[in-house]
């Protein structure tokens, strides 16, 4: 490596990593990180798991449907509902106000036969866990009666109360083993992780990239530093030091992450959650690196290209809007294709190589493209990798030192073909 890309690179890398602002950024996300690590456990033990919700009823009001509710409640581990007996109808609304029931149940009289109107009566609009856990248990107890009534055998109400499972499993036709739903949930995850590590590195990186330019140029700085070093160099230099800054952070931030997830307290919430790392498929894990890598560097050449004509810091935001909507549509449509990856939207836009390293990876990991789609899509996205890489360097090369006004497109063009990269 030349010792000018390598002296650029470096001193990026030192000054990203010495800034108080990335300093305290990486913190607060790491903090951030390890509270959500740890948010199941911390739901459980401060958010009142275990509490039990009182509900009353008036003694000798639809007896029989309260004797069904209480057996149904009673079957459950952790029923969350306690019927308690009010002496009165008219003394409900007072245990209420009292606190000593958090609602009540209310009956209608029944229509010849039918179950009477039931209706949960509490201080608060918002009692949807409990009015859902009420309405089964009435569905239930309905039930239950229409069964007595009608003379089904016990074994026959068994049958007709086991629940039927359905298992999934995902249909390959390259003569490889279909993925299970646990395999399926991996990629899903892993998918998503992706998206948005992609998303947010090409946000984030790519507005230092396009900044840090920005600001030598409006200080006169890169008067003084393109003396000593071409501006291909001094362009890549600062790209490679902010994507490894970049690739620090995030892992310091995934390890974080990880870390708070593996320990003791966590292992049952993500066993239930069907998390299982050695589910996931190493060809995944590679096309991962690889499209992170290729939308990264297609991104951020762009960033440093438009930083470079920009000769004031406030002009900057308006500069890069495009390649910022360009980034948002990339990520919307993958946000999309998470339920529909095998939709025209997705086939057409997974060769557009603005949008592919969104698009191309959630394929792969979501449905079962053909080997020459992968291929074509990699194909063209690396080509204009490299295409872009040089139409930047180029304007670059002459965007560094035009200052005044924001130089236009033809201009740019002109200037361009005067100078070689």
């Amino acid at each position: 490596m030349n010792n000018s890309l390598w002296t650029v690179m470096i001193f990026t890398m030192r000054n990203k990593l010495r800034s108080k602002s990335f300093i305290i950024m990486t913190i607060v996300l790491a903090l951030l990180l390890v509270v959500a690590g740890n948010l199941p456990y911390l739901i459980d033990k401060l958010g009142g798991g275990d509490k039990i919700t009182k509900v009353g009823f008036a003694q000798g009001q639809q007896a029989t449907i309260v004797e069904g509710l209480k057996e149904y409640y009673a079957k459950l581990p952790e029923p969350g509902v306690e019927l308690v007996s009010i002496a009165s109808e008219g003394e409900l609304k007072s245990a209420l106000e009292a606190g000593d029931i958090n609602g009540y149940l209310s009956f209608a009289e029944a229509n010849a036969g039918g179950f009477p109107q039931a209706t949960y009566h509490s201080k608060s609009a918002f009692e949807g866990g409990t009015a859902s856990s009420l309405t089964a248990a009435l569905q239930q107890v309905k039930t239950d009666l229409v069964i007595k009534d009608v003379g089904l055998s016990d074994e026959q109400r068994a049958q007709l109360f086991a629940p039927v499972k359905l298992m999934t499993e995902k249909v390959s036709f390259a003569n490889e083993k279909g993925k299970t739903e646990e395999e399926q949930g991996m990629a899903i995850g892993l998918t998503y992780v992706m998206i948005i590590l992609l998303f947010m590195s090409v946000m984030i990186t790519g507005q230092l990239i396009a900044t840090e330019i920005t600001a030598e140029k409006s200080s006169r700085v890169m008067e003084i530093i393109v003396t000593s070093v071409s501006p291909l160099k001094q362009m890549w230099g600062k790209i490679l030091g902010t994507f490894i800054v970049a690739v620090i952070q995030i892992a310091v931030l995934i390890g974080a992450l990880v870390a708070n997830l593996t320990m003791p307290q966590n292992a049952d919430i993500l066993k239930n959650f069907g998390v299982d790392l050695s589910t996931i498929d190493p060809k995944l894990l590679v096309f991962a690196v690889f499209f992170f890598l290729a939308g990264f560097f297609l991104y951020a050449t762009l960033f440093a290209a438009v930083g470079s004509i920009v000769s004031r810091t406030e002009d900057l935001g308006q500069a890069v809007m495009p390649i910022t909507l360009l980034t948002l549509v990339g990520f919307y449509v993958a946000m999309f294709g998470l339920n529909q990856p095998d939709s025209t939207l997705m086939i057409v836009c997974q060769y557009i190589p603005f949008f592919s390293p969104f698009l191309m990876f959630l394929r792969i990991g979501l449905a079962e493209p053909a080997w020459w789609e992968i291929a074509l899509s990699v194909g063209i996205l690396i080509a204009s990798t490299l295409l872009i890489g040089w139409i930047s360097a180029k304007i670059y090369r002459v965007g560094v030192l035009m200052y005044g006004k924001r130089p236009s497109i033809k201009e740019i063009v002109k200037a361009m073909k005067a100078y070689k990269v």
